[in-house]
């Protein structure tokens, strides 16, 4: 089976939990059947991203970054850049942009997919166009007493933050139901 198989396989098992998700889903699997080599940054359209949405075990705090490109406080993921194993590159990814190594997966399988809007940016003194980011989201505990890191080349700070400051502080509109959708989701595994 290939990288581009697999992934495709785990986007068709997803059961989407409304009906974004769904349409988001479908959008996807067209994507993906028009032969588009999505796991890569080099298809400019549109590329998986995995993100990791880390809770404190009393699930009343999440581990963000302070993303130094969009200037917000943001959940820690990044590129699939080839990998196929969309789980590991959302661990891979908060292990590099937090520094937390004791990460425990509340599950194997992701919590959330959406497809997300990237505008215009320069990143790297390069301009990269606005393009789409097919998202999977998958659900860790950490404790919040782990030291944290920041990398510097991505974000100026790495924190605990609350519902309330993830809701009341979040500069995306766009965000707003994607994170309180996670934030009820996280809830649901104790």
């Amino acid at each position: 089976m290939t990288q581009a198989q697999y992934v495709r396989d785990l986007i068709m098992r997803y059961q989407p939990q409304d009906p974004r998700e769904e349409k988001d889903r479908l959008l996807i699997l067209h994507y993906l059947d028009e032969g588009h080599d999505a796991l890569e940054r080099t298809d400019i359209i549109g590329h998986f991203t995995a993100s990791s949405w880390i809770t404190d075990p009393s699930r009343t705090k999440v581990l963000m970054a302070f993303h130094n490109i969009y200037r917000h406080w943001a959940w820690i993921g990044g590129h699939a850049d080839g990998e196929g194993d969309l789980f590991a590159v959302a661990r891979r990814e908060a292990v590099e942009e937090t520094s937390v190594q004791d990460l425990k997966a509340l599950s194997a399988d992701p919590i959330s997919l959406e497809v997300l809007g990237v505008p215009s940016h320069v990143r790297r003194g390069e301009i990269v166009s606005a393009h789409l980011h097919f998202n999977v989201t998958y659900l860790f505990e950490a404790d919040p007493e782990s030291p944290v890191l920041i990398k510097a080349d991505e974000n100026s700070a790495v924190g605990w933050r609350t519902r309330e400051q993830i809701l009341s502080k979040e500069s995306e509109d766009e965000m707003i139901p994607i994170y309180t959708k996670l934030l009820d989701r996280m809830v649901c595994f104790r």
